[in-house]
This record gives structure tokens, sequence and C-alpha cells, in this order.
């Protein structure tokens, strides 16, 4: 039986030449936006599946779906270790994905060997290669520094959170004013000494995590620079690293009373407060010497009730990371990275205004 012969006036199924041509793009381009495959710009991504859709190409279903665009993929990379505040800020970004979602992103923390710069270095190469963007505390390093800026070429922005890096290619840094906030702890211990921060015989202390980070170098300055203005008297003893580990800052904290009989202040720049915090009782010196840290923790919670601490200098995790939230999504969507992000406040807690 012969068959008709074709019909020229009838229409012809859509092709991926017709949906090049409307969306005025390649149709290799076209091809890789119809297989989900990366390497287009999300913009020219839009403009191809509506080419598709206005050809009937694509079902209205299918192109509802196509046009949803995949949640951004967010990590925050936490240095390991006993820094509760740290574990607190892991904590946030674990329990808190229902707020993420008006931004459609995904956020998840990885944990990191503390204050070692290669390994830092690694972690941002290598999640690097499986997210939208990176926030972390970064240590000052070469190292670091590079690592941040070969992202940046590969097109993944990075977020410096609590601890900035000089001199780098990241796009923001959300946290504190470091410098004002150890001129505010020194402000602190003078005012809780009285007369005694005008006397020669005066000695205060400073127990850092690592000058590694560029906070608790700036911590560590704004104090020496408040009490060299304003107290020259008081003698600001040298700097000790504690790791923001408990059993170190104990230790360190043994020492300082033993050698310093006088010891009139000391300023916790990192974690690990409840190692000082016991050195301080077993000395019978928790009501006599001031200490001022940094971070409300459960930890300085306690030691705030029971008056070994005196005063806490914190931030809020969840606003921290929220601000990294909505940094990223900002760059995503075309806006400036700070577009609407709060400027981060520090907060000074003593005994009677515990939340």
């Amino acid at each position: 039986m012969a068959q008709n012969p074709p019909n020229p006036s009838s229409p012809r199924s859509p092709r991926i030449p017709d949906i090049a041509q409307l969306s005025g793009v390649s149709t290799a381009t076209v091809d890789r936006v119809l297989n989900q495959r990366s390497g287009v710009r999300n913009a020219t991504a839009q403009r191809v599946l509506q080419a598709a859709a206005t050809l009937g190409y694509l079902p209205q279903a299918e192109l509802h779906a196509a046009l949803q665009p995949q949640p951004l993929r967010l990590m925050v990379l936490i240095p390991e270790g006993s820094n509760r505040f740290l574990q607190m800020l892991g904590d946030v970004i674990g329990y808190a994905q229902d707020h993420w979602a008006p931004f459609n992103v995904r956020c998840q923390a990885a944990y990191i060997e503390s204050f070692n710069p290669d390994a830092l270095a690694k972690a941002l190469l290598h999640y690097g290669k499986r997210c939208d963007g990176i926030a972390f505390m970064a240590l000052e390093h070469p190292v670091v520094r590079e690592a941040v800026a070969q992202l940046a070429e590969q097109g993944v922005p990075t977020v410096t959170l609590i601890s900035d890096l000089s001199n780098s290619r990241r796009v923001a840094y959300v946290g504190l004013d470091n410098r004002a906030a150890g001129r505010t702890a020194a402000y602190l211990i003078a005012r809780f000494m009285g007369p005694l921060a005008h006397s020669r015989k005066a000695h205060v202390a400073m127990i850092v995590g690592s000058l590694r980070y560029r906070a608790h170098e700036e911590r560590e300055a704004g104090f020496l620079h408040l009490f060299e203005e304003q107290f020259p008297l008081v003698q600001v003893v040298g700097v000790r690293e504690g790791q923001d580990d408990a059993e170190r800052n104990y230790r360190q904290a043994r020492a300082l009373l033993e050698q310093h009989d006088d010891l009139a202040g000391i300023y916790n720049i990192g974690g690990g407060a409840e190692g000082i915090g016991r050195a301080l009782k077993e000395a019978g010196a928790d009501r006599k010497i001031v200490f001022i840290g940094h971070g409300l923790t459960p930890d300085t919670r306690a030691l705030l009730i029971d008056g070994t601490m005196d005063a806490v200098i914190t931030q809020n995790p969840q606003g921290a990371v929220m601000n990294c939230v909505r940094i990223f999504a900002n760059l995503r969507d075309g806006r400036e990275p700070t577009s609407g992000v709060e400027t981060t406040r520090s907060q000074v807690i003593f005994r009677e205004n515990l939340p």
C-alpha cells in the first residue's frame, strides 16, 4: 500500500538549532543546559529554557522544575578542638537548616585540624571542588592566602569568619572589630582594678589561643595600646599561647600566678576559659584577680555566675552564620556582597545581664 508523501506544510517538532537561534546561543550551550551539565551561567541557562518552552520543546511542568535554581552549596570550615564557642557555631549550622530555606541554600560544617595552615589550605581546595562558597576561620599564612586566590580564580568565593586574612582575595569578613574588642577588655580590667590601675605594682596578663589568628593578634594589640595610652603604670606581662585548650590554659595560669604574686588581671583572648578559672579557684584568687574572656558558652556562663569571670565579650553565632549565608546569596544574585548584612556587634556580658 502506497504511503502518502510528507506534507511540507505540516509543522515539525522543534529541534536544538531552533532553540539555539531563539535564545541567541550555540547548539553546544543548548545541549549543556538541556542535559543539566555545568559550565553555563545561570542567566544564559534561564534564557535557553524559556526558548525551549516557547517552542514547545519542554512541557510546562518540566520547564517549571528546570527553572528552579539548584540550592547554593555552602561549606563552613571550623577548627576542631575544645573551643566551646566554635563547637556552638558548628551546632548552629547543623540544626538551623530551616533558616537558610528562604535563601535556597544548603549549609554544612566540616571540622579541620586547628592551628595548622597547611591543613586549612588543603581543606579549602578540597571543598572548593564540590561547593559554591566557603566560610572559614582564617590563619595568617601564605599557603592559606594562596588557596583563597586559587579558589577566586576558579570562581569559588570565600568569606572569612571570626578571624580575617590580610591582603587576600576573600570577598568579605564576618566578625568583630578585634582591635576594639582588645581595647574593651583592657578598659574593663582597668576599671575593675580601680585605684590599682594607677600603680606600678600591678601586673596584668594575656593568654591567647594562637597568634596565627589575626583576630587574636589584633585583640592583643588593642589590649596593649589601651594600657599604654590610659594606664601606663600597669605592667602587661608576656603573651602566652594556650591553643584554646583548657589544660594548657590551666598550666599557663598556674605559672602566671606563681611568677607574679601581684597579678591583678587576666585577659583570655581565645577559648579554654574553664582551665584559667580552675587555676584561679585553686589559688583562692577567683575573687581577687579580674578575669575577662571571649565567647558566651556554658562554661563561661558558669564562671560568670560563680563570680570567677567578671565579663565576657561575645558575638551571636547564629547571626554570624546568617551573615555568611546572606553574602553568598548576594553574590549569586548579582548584588553587592554585603547588601543587607548587619555589622557584627560585640556584647559585653556580666553576671547581672546574662541572657
